[in-house]
């Protein structure tokens, strides 16, 4: 199921105890803000538990829906292309480089859960509240000043994803941030992480890309790597959303019994076993 939205931006709060939407994707872009409550937020094939204070970025590539142990309390962000696009006048320069549109399909923000620290958790809260008692009072797709309250909260993002996993949202001259963003979005095509397409890409020696890694990061290329696409499997895994086949394909792994060889030799323990130990 497809859902379909026409105003450029439309505000939308409840609560429940049971979500009233199954499995669907959109032609809009949402953000989700959760006010109180608590369950499961399954994305992509993914399982996230989530509680009052997370925010999550839905595009259009996405399909979702929440699993609710608690009544959950939820704000809906929505607009689509034209939103942004309308108001490019009113934007940052910044915005021109790396736009709202590009972090909502940001790859890494659906694997990795978004954390605002204090006063960025304050201030996400206050500004969602501004909103909806805007949209209230107000027509908001047409508002500057709900424009500047939504450019805050990509600003929240920003500073929050910054924080984990060294991921750079913004584009321009080459810093480690981007080679890890770059080695991020990509693990899932070992062709395009193998040391001469990556040391080609960044412009770096391919004799010297691995002491020019380990320099940066203090830890191998190779083991970054494995560690990373572990921390991956080990989440599909866990949430019990696919199969051994569907992971090894995802990962690009010649077959089941290459990826179930691969996780007990790293992880000494066999899939079957870890996801038995480790269910959500």
């Amino acid at each position: 199921m497809k859902r379909k939205q026409f105003e450029p931006l439309e505000i939308d709060t409840f609560e429940t105890s049971v979500f009233p939407f199954p499995k669907h994707s959109h032609t809009y872009y949402e953000m989700i803000y959760i006010f109180k409550g608590c369950g499961n937020h399954h994305i992509n094939k993914l399982v996230v538990p989530y509680k009052s204070g997370d925010l999550y970025l839905i595009s259009p590539d996405d399909e979702h829906f929440f699993n609710i142990k608690k009544s959950t309390k939820f704000c809906f962000i929505k607009f689509n292309d034209s939103y942004f696009e309308t108001n490019k006048h009113l934007s940052p320069d910044n915005l021109t480089t790396t736009s709202p549109v590009d972090i909502m399909r940001n790859h890494l923000l659906k694997e990795e859960k978004l954390v605002f620290d204090e006063p960025c958790k304050t201030i996400l809260k206050k500004t969602v509240e501004n909103i909806i008692e805007y949209n209230k009072f107000h027509k908001v797709s047409d508002s500057s000043i709900m424009f500047f309250q939504i450019l805050s909260l990509f600003g929240l993002i920003r500073e929050a994803s910054a924080k984990f996993l060294n991921i750079n949202l913004e584009s321009g001259t080459i810093k480690k941030d981007d080679l890890i963003s770059y080695i991020h979005q990509n693990i899932y095509s070992p062709e395009l992480i193998r040391i001469n397409v990556i040391s080609k890409h960044f412009n770096i020696s391919e004799t010297y890309f691995g002491a020019y890694f380990k320099r940066n990061f203090e830890v191998s290329y190779r083991k970054y790597i494995t560690d990373y696409k572990l921390k991956l499997i080990e989440r599909r895994i866990q949430a019990g959303q696919m199969t051994m086949k569907q992971i090894a394909f995802e990962f690009g792994f010649t077959d089941e019994s290459h990826l179930t060889n691969y996780f007990k030799k790293q992880m000494k323990i066999n899939p079957s076993d870890y996801k038995f130990q480790h269910a959500l």
